[in-house]
């Protein structure tokens, strides 16, 4: 038998009437959760600031009216290159620093008196590394950002049987990253502010068969410079891993392309947008931040099985 009456006659009975607009609304509100799922990936991935949005405007702010001064190690790469023309373009002063002599020197010449400075050396060697950055430190005063962008793709089936090709590997996309980070680390905590930037890769967020020694340098990569940010958060400093996905550069000329590789340029741009907007991790381009997210969840079991992932 059902009774007449009950909590729910009682909430309904002695419940403020519902407003006309309320009413209207509730109509939409199924649809209007719907559409906001789907529209998210296409305004991008969500933002991974820990700052807030203070931080993003006083961030724009400070680009806005301050000259920075950025050093960019690797400077000659097609990513670092147009990443340092962004800056350039906004007012910012460099310091450039690549291993091939020639290019290096076009590059200078390219930015003319915007650069105060540039050494040609080789990255890979460890030793000189406190030497490079005490000398941008000489030549800029001190430090708003650095980017930190060497790397070596190196050949997979190569480091599989050569530790030789296995360690430049590792220490390229490793060891030489972690000594520069190390004094630049260091003055920005002295500091207390600025931006350290190095470019990742969703390579190091799984194991793949085609190219997992580079991943796993990439890998450990991001485990340091967790640490780092973990360090630097208390005293103002952002630590920025940039998580690029597949880049149409003179690294992956051998690569057959196809709609996921993106063009340096823009790659350049929507890094520079994700250090002022004080992103920890941020993928580039941004669609990377799904695909990862699904491909970090398949089993391991139903991931060796999925050819498009297995390919040497």
């Amino acid at each position: 038998m059902i009774l007449p009456f009950g909590p729910s006659l009682f909430l309904r009975r002695f419940a403020p009437p519902e407003r006309p607009c309320q009413r209207y609304l509730s109509r939409f509100r199924t649809p209007l959760t719907t559409a906001f799922f789907l529209l998210l990936p296409i305004f991008g991935a969500p933002d991974q600031s820990r700052d807030g949005a203070e931080r993003r405007f006083a961030a724009g702010c400070y680009a806005a009216v301050v000259s920075e001064r950025v050093v960019v190690f690797g400077a000659t790469s097609a990513i670092a290159l147009e990443i340092a023309r962004a800056y350039a373009a906004r007012g910012a002063r460099l310091f450039l620093v690549a291993r091939n002599a020639e290019k290096l020197a076009e590059v200078v010449a390219e930015f003319g008196p915007v650069c105060l400075g540039s050494v040609a050396a080789d990255l890979a060697d460890t030793r000189q590394s406190d030497d490079l950055v005490q000398r941008a430190l000489a030549a800029l005063g001190q430090l708003d950002v650095a980017v930190v962008a060497q790397g070596y793709l190196g050949d997979q089936l190569a480091s599989e049987r050569d530790v030789a090709e296995a360690r430049r590997i590792v220490d390229t996309n490793l060891m030489s990253v972690v000594a520069l980070v190390i004094p630049l680390a260091n003055h920005f905590e002295a500091r207390r502010a600025g931006k350290l930037v190095v470019l990742g890769s969703v390579a190091g967020e799984r194991g793949r068969p085609r190219n997992y020694t580079y991943g796993a340098a990439k890998g450990a990569l991001r485990i340091y410079l967790q640490g780092v940010r973990a360090r630097l958060g208390a005293c103002g400093v952002g630590v920025h891993l940039v998580k690029l996905g597949p880049v149409d550069t003179p690294m992956t000329v051998d690569h057959r392309k196809n709609l996921l590789f993106a063009r340096p340029p823009g790659v350049a741009n929507a890094i520079v947008r994700a250090v002022d907007a004080g992103r920890g991790e941020p993928y580039v381009p941004w669609f990377w931040w799904w695909i990862m997210a699904v491909v970090r969840a398949v089993p391991d079991a139903l991931f060796r099985r999925i050819g498009a992932l297995q390919n040497r």
